[in-house]
């Protein structure tokens, strides 16, 4: 029978009464969810962590030494199990944010239609869908309206000529958002949600496929890294069609 050596990982963290670092427990559970047996060793006062550093030659902790090799911190240790891409090869954009908003709304859409109406996807799933993609959208960018402001000027032709526009898009938005989730005072959620989405959409058609500059996206706030494109397009071809749809439903109804 053939007997497989354990493989061992030196670990240096700091644990603290005031400080247990989040990046140590990371490390610790990355090693032994890839097999390793992990040597542990606390650095429990600043002056250890001091002496540490000075003797590894290193500026931060953790640090995880495989082999007698110095790996690095959580990121490195990431890079060397082939679990994330080198700092100098990664993109400084990412879409990633926004597949896990609109996955998310498209959850809740679901699930509100479901108890409403008894089918998981409906009409309704999918008017719900874009309101309530509307309202976590504008809330990102309520988190902070000056860093919003501030991205969007790059771009859109109206905040351009009307600085204030940046500060009232997300609270047009949200109200139309709300009130189309609510289904109530669609004479000024219709126009509203028309109205921004039309000027959105031309203003990142022109930015993106017209002038070609590549910039982010102020869409889930002003601290993104999602590229301006498809994604910000969608957003505001929704509204208009979702505003569209409602004007339908009311004329018909």
């Amino acid at each position: 029978m053939i007997v497989m050596e354990n493989k061992s990982a030196e670990l240096h963290r700091m644990i603290m009464d005031e400080h247990l670092c989040p990046y140590g427990l990371k490390s610790k559970d990355l090693l032994e969810r890839q097999g390793f047996k992990v040597v542990d060793h606390h650095l429990a006062t600043r002056e250890q962590v001091d002496a540490f550093k000075e003797e590894k030659g290193v500026e931060t902790t953790p640090q995880v030494f495989i082999n007698g090799k110095r790996i690095g911190g959580y990121d490195d240790l990431l890079v060397h199990f082939g679990k994330a891409k080198p700092k100098d090869e990664r993109s400084e954009t990412s879409y990633q944010p926004v597949i896990a908003l609109f996955a998310m709304t498209f959850l809740m859409a679901m699930g509100a239609a479901f108890v409403a109406t008894g089918s998981w996807v409906s009409a309704r799933t999918v008017e719900w869908f874009v309101a309530f993609s509307m309202c976590v959208l504008a809330f990102l960018k309520l988190r902070d309206v000056e860093s919003f402001s501030t991205m969007f000027l790059n771009y859109d032709l109206l905040a351009k000529r009307w600085i204030r526009y940046g500060y009232i898009y997300p609270f047009g938005e949200a109200l139309a958002g709300v009130l189309m989730i609510a289904g109530v005072a669609m004479w000024l959620a219709i126009p509203v949600a028309l109205f921004i989405g039309t000027v959105g959409a031309v203003s990142v058609f022109y930015a993106v496929y017209i002038q070609k500059r590549e910039l982010k996206c102020a869409c889930v706030g002003g601290d993104s890294n999602v590229p301006l494109g498809f994604v910000s397009l969608t957003e505001n071809l929704f509204m208009m069609a979702i505003a569209l749809w409602m004007s339908v439903k009311l004329l018909t109804a």
